[in-house]
């Protein structure tokens, strides 16, 4: 069965689904494998469920002659050709949108201001890699005109593949930091995987976006048709910051002044961001105004969370040197006092550079003076620093919740923030 056979079919589809316990009626089926799982397996009970067809790259005694079955050599390569094809067929515009920090929040940011003009669609959560951004690619209807689209990438080639599968007409990327450095190996790493993006809009003659006052991007955007924003006179939006306090973002534009409740000020630009982009597709300022006045961020994400006497910073969803520096320097002008506190978990993919970094954000948190360190994960741990007594080390969350239990502690202000797999939003409960 040819592509365009099998496209037809999506188009009369519900959707697509790859996790057969969450199929709805007419849905098409991506028998998907991963280290733990083996979608094929399903293949048939996602057609007893309902499915419209189950495609599959390994047969079994159950999908042989079945005619609801359509084998491919590849299920992941044929949903990226698909979502390709998919993509060929619509209109909508695609931003895509890469970083080492801010991805998520720059994305949510932009649909906000978006949406106040166009139908629009984003990546929801992170859904930012080979799965996930096909996934969102077929997510599109036809009378969707822009289309936000996040790329997430831990080695060289990555971004340029997914490039390939969603063809953006514009890119911005946040910034290039110390993240997944196991993969990129080193900072140049990053900078080459990440400015992938700048590559395909120059060969496709896209647009990017910039800030101008980001050296590295002015240096990778050089052959690009770009806009920039930035404090720079040049700049084709001129952004003055009235202010930046860690609860409080203000931002002048065009005697327009946009203000903004999302905690820290490492959000300043992510912010500026969405604002250009408004400007770009011309949303009128008011209206830009209200959606960035209006945001809350969510899912573990710069989410200020109120107690009777303490106010909780969780910023839990992902964690890099770059981003922990930023957390760390926005909780220290947020008026630490000797009851503040932060907990911080492991920050993953970093390889050789893990222990060295742990123990910079370790030195970063006595050099800020920060009283009470609580310090979670197992790089952590192997990072220690000697005779610290205001540092307490615990292998997972679980320990800490159990520390908790028992002590019966109360802070004023807790800077919560690790990467994903720590879970540290567990704790909260207990704070």
């Amino acid at each position: 069965m040819s592509i365009s056979e099998i496209y037809k079919i999506f188009i009369l589809s519900t959707g697509i689904s790859i996790d057969s316990r969450s199929i709805l009626k007419n849905n098409l089926f991506f028998s998907l494998k991963g280290p733990n799982f083996n979608g094929n397996k399903f293949a048939v009970e996602a057609l007893e469920k309902g499915a419209i067809y189950s495609i599959i790259d390994e047969h079994s005694e159950k999908t042989k002659n079945n005619d609801k079955i359509i084998f491919v050599n590849d299920v992941l390569k044929f949903l990226q050709e698909l979502a390709n094809h998919h993509r060929k067929n619509i209109k909508t515009k695609i931003i895509a949108l890469t970083g080492s920090n801010g991805k998520t929040t720059t994305k949510e940011l932009i649909k906000v201001v978006l949406e106040k003009k166009f139908k629009t669609i984003a990546t929801e959560g992170n859904l930012n890699n080979l799965i996930g951004v096909p996934l969102t690619i077929l997510n599109i209807r036809k009378d969707t005109e822009i289309g936000i689209i996040e790329m997430g990438a831990n080695h060289i080639g990555e971004i340029k593949n997914l490039c390939k599968i969603a063809m953006p007409n514009w890119g911005y990327i946040t910034n290039f930091g110390k993240a997944h450095l196991e993969g990129f190996k080193n900072l140049e790493g990053v900078i080459k995987g990440k400015s992938e993006l700048y590559h395909y809009l120059i060969e496709n003659k896209g647009d990017v976006l910039i800030n101008s006052n980001d050296k590295i991007q002015i240096d990778q955007s050089k052959k690009c048709k770009k806009k920039s924003f930035g404090s720079i006179n040049n700049s084709d939006f001129l952004f003055e910051p009235i202010s930046t306090e860690n609860q409080k973002i203000s931002i002048k534009s065009n005697n327009y002044i946009f203000s903004s409740s999302i905690y820290g000020k490492y959000n300043f630009n992510n912010i500026c961001a969405a604002i250009a982009f408004g400007k770009i597709f011309n949303v009128p300022d008011v209206l830009i105004q209200k959606s960035i006045s209006s945001f809350k961020p969510k899912n573990n994400r710069s989410e200020i969370i109120k107690r009777k006497n303490t106010t909780i910073i969780l910023d839990a969803y992902n964690a890099n040197p770059s981003s922990m520096n930023l957390a760390l320097e926005a909780f220290k002008e947020n008026i630490i006092t000797k009851n503040s506190c932060v907990i911080l978990g492991d920050m993953l993919e970093l390889g050789k550079y893990s222990k060295k970094e742990h123990q910079k954000i370790i030195s970063k948190c006595l050099k800020i003076k920060i009283e009470n360190i609580l310090l979670v994960g197992k790089l952590f741990v192997k990072s220690k620093l000697k005779n610290n007594s205001n540092i307490l080390y615990y292998q997972n969350v679980d320990e800490l919740i159990h520390y908790f239990k028992i002590n019966k502690i109360k802070f004023d202000k807790i800077l919560v923030k690790g990467s994903r797999k720590i879970n540290l939003e567990k704790i909260v409960d207990y704070l």
